[in-house]
């Protein structure tokens, strides 16, 4: 029997994103500092199997369809591609979310395995820049990547930007220009407080608005015809189209209204929305015994709490003490 993870406001997750590692290979300046974090103990992340069986009762007992892997970075988990294929036989879009270093390599295997279509996260054109705000000179090797992953089918490809103040908040015509000539589609995705760090401010943050600004001065943007529904990008033409720019305003326009996601970290914790605060433990139950069903019903209960919003505005938010790379996107 299938039951749905709807909590008390009527909405139901059906997109679930699943962390596959906390680990990653850059060092983004808005995620995490330079020396990199304490990553979880080898004990406690989820093996091949256990993920695996999680991702089969949400689909075929919680009325899941579609699983996106992340990370921290998740093409540095040695069982990737098997994990793709095997969450690809449940009948599922499966998808990608990944920063590309290494993806020219892994492509096509992802591909032969299922693996539906990606998005990278590349918020600059300029190598100068991406050394700036990743630590790591590896810009020619995200371009292999992408080239090798539109060459393999894994499309359309999205691209996930972040615009910083002081550092590439002036770039954002010339990367739109970049990815139209590519057939990228890109989203420019407003910072969120998920550092680290906890340096984030809304004063640094740039807004939709001032995204909105920078790429009017270059482009004619017009609203898409097709309705928003649980996707959280804003979606506009460009120049007429047929190429496409969408903003994802999670700050100062937040659409927890008709959010469907929910969240699985690499050591097995539910997570009902990105910005919670509490998680419920799957891994502990499924060691110690716990069948299908008991599983399955300790996520509908973990789903029961989420609550009506994120509350960024709210003078008395708590930035998640997991920073994203913990979480998964």
């Amino acid at each position: 029997m299938t039951r749905a993870l709807e909590d008390r406001y009527g909405r139901v997750a059906t997109d679930l994103r699943v962390s596959l590692t906390d680990r990653c290979n850059l060092r983004c300046s808005y995620c995490m500092p330079a020396e990199g974090l304490d990553w979880l103990p080898d004990e406690t992340v989820l093996s091949d199997d256990e993920v695996v069986r999680l991702v089969r009762i949400a689909v075929e007992r919680l009325g899941v369809r579609e699983v996106r892997f992340t990370g921290g970075e998740p093409l540095v988990r040695r069982g990737l591609v098997d994990i793709v294929r095997r969450t690809h036989e449940l009948g599922v879009e499966t998808s990608l979310t990944t920063n590309a270093l290494g993806l020219s390599r892994t492509a096509q295997a992802l591909a032969d395995a299922g693996l539906d279509r990606i998005n990278v996260s590349l918020d600059t054109i300029r190598p100068e820049t991406f050394l700036e705000i990743t630590r790591r000179d590896r810009f020619d090797d995200v371009v292999a990547g992408l080239e090798a992953a539109q060459a393999a089918g894994l499309g359309p490809i999205k691209i996930n930007a972040v615009l910083l103040r002081g550092v590439n908040d002036t770039e954002a015509p010339e990367l739109l220009r970049w990815c139209l000539d590519r057939g990228y589609e890109l989203r420019f995705i407003e910072q969120m407080p998920l550092d680290a760090q906890h340096g984030w401010s809304r004063e640094a943050m740039v807004t939709a608005d001032e995204i909105f600004e920078r790429l009017e001065s270059a482009f004619v943007l017009t609203p898409a015809s097709e309705p928003r529904g649980s996707a959280p990008a804003e979606l506009f033409m460009v120049d007429g189209g047929p190429g496409t720019v969408g903003v994802i305003a999670s700050v100062t326009r937040p659409f927890c209204g008709d959010c469907d996601r929910v969240r699985l970290t690499a050591d097995g914790q539910v997570r009902n929305c990105l910005f919670a605060r509490q998680e419920s433990d799957l891994r502990l139950a499924m060691r110690s015994g716990a069948s299908d069903e008991e599983l399955a019903d300790r996520w509908v209960v973990a789903m029961a709490g989420k609550l009506p919003g994120h509350g960024i505005d709210d003078p008395t938010f708590l930035q998640p003490d997991r920073p994203m790379s913990a979480i998964g996107g």
